[in-house]
């Protein structure tokens, strides 16, 4: 069967997971957003207000203590409490759903993968300025048609990302930022520099539409080299869903929509400079996305108003799946 639907247990599982995610990431921002830490030193019996930036106790000094500043002093301090409060208390609710998804042996993601993506979700990252566009992304169409595809692998042994930002900030480096935050081993490959490998040779690939290469400043790595079928996967509506590592620990991913996704699957089996082990699995993944999309998405319509505003490279591999999609036949009861 290449399609299953969940259990209703599978299903209350998926929808109480986001929500514990959610108030969890929520407390995570906040905590990220005020500073690493504020203290109040006497330095030659003046004291003064000052800022650390990380645990080797790196930071400045904001000048004598005054009315002005000990009121900065005493709110970030209720500011920190609270949101720490609130994230330890979410994340109890957030292990007990965890353990309660893996033991209905719902879609995983690989641990490394999980710890990019919570990192891209407390910069805000996700969804904004990247995507996740490889094989990963399946489990996310899997929990959006609240059943598993069964001929479409979920997971591989590198990690593919897609730019999406449009605009590029002077100096910044959110991606790279990113990626050294979530594991400091993260070194660019000089011989491939659209890829980043850790420690143990786990490979994050960047990719990016030509539309949105100028969205990426050049200090910014790794550079990913413009592809103009990234174009396609800009369309649509984006998906967004929580799944569980194999570490146990929970992640986000924001995935293109998965009607163009899985037609750009079928299109990338089409060519020569495809690896020509990867293309039949292309085919096979594409063709059981739009499978699941037109049996469990309602909310992605495959009619003649999506079909007509297809890109020309996309409409033959559209004609090949529906000439061969055969309608689900309705139980008879």
């Amino acid at each position: 069967m290449a399609f299953e639907n969940f259990s209703d247990e599978q299903a209350r599982t998926i929808v109480n997971l986001a929500q514990s995610y959610a108030a969890w990431m929520d407390a995570e921002r906040r905590l990220g957003a005020l500073p690493y830490d504020l203290k109040i030193r006497e330095i030659n019996g003046t004291r003064y207000l000052y800022e650390t930036r990380d645990r080797s106790g790196n930071g400045k000094s904001r000048g004598p203590l005054d009315a002005d500043k000990q009121r900065d002093f005493d709110h970030y301090r209720e500011e920190k409490a609270d949101a720490k409060d609130k994230r330890d208390g979410a994340r109890a609710g957030l292990e007990e759903k965890t353990s309660l998804y893996r033991a209905l042996r719902l879609p995983m993601l690989p641990s490394q993968a999980g710890r990019i993506l919570r990192e891209a979700d407390r910069r805000g990252l996700l969804g904004r300025d990247i995507l996740v566009v490889g094989t990963n992304a399946v489990g996310a169409y899997a929990l959006e048609a609240n059943g598993f595809i069964r001929d479409a692998p979920e997971e591989t042994e590198d990690f593919d990302l897609a730019w999406i930002g449009m605009e590029a900030e002077e100096g910044a480096r959110p991606l790279w930022d990113m990626l050294k935050a979530a594991d400091s081993s993260y070194t660019v490959n000089t011989e491939r520099p659209f890829q980043a490998r850790n420690r143990d040779a786990y490979e994050v690939e960047i990719l990016v539409a030509p539309s949105r290469a100028g969205g990426m400043f050049r200090t910014d790595q790794p550079i990913p080299v413009p592809l103009p079928e990234q174009e396609w996967l800009l369309l649509g509506e984006q998906v967004d869903q929580i799944l569980i590592c194999r570490d146990g620990t929970p992640a986000r991913l924001v995935v293109p929509d998965p009607r163009y996704f899985a037609l750009q699957k079928l299109w990338m089996s089409d060519q020569v400079k495809r690896h020509p082990q990867k293309r039949p699995k292309d085919r096979k993944q594409g063709m059981a996305l739009l499978d699941a999309v037109a049996r469990a998405m309602p909310r992605f319509k495959l009619d003649n108003e999506f079909t007509a505003g297809l890109p020309a490279e996309l409409l033959p591999y559209f004609d090949q799946w529906r000439a061969q999609w055969k309608q689900p036949e309705r139980p008879d009861w």
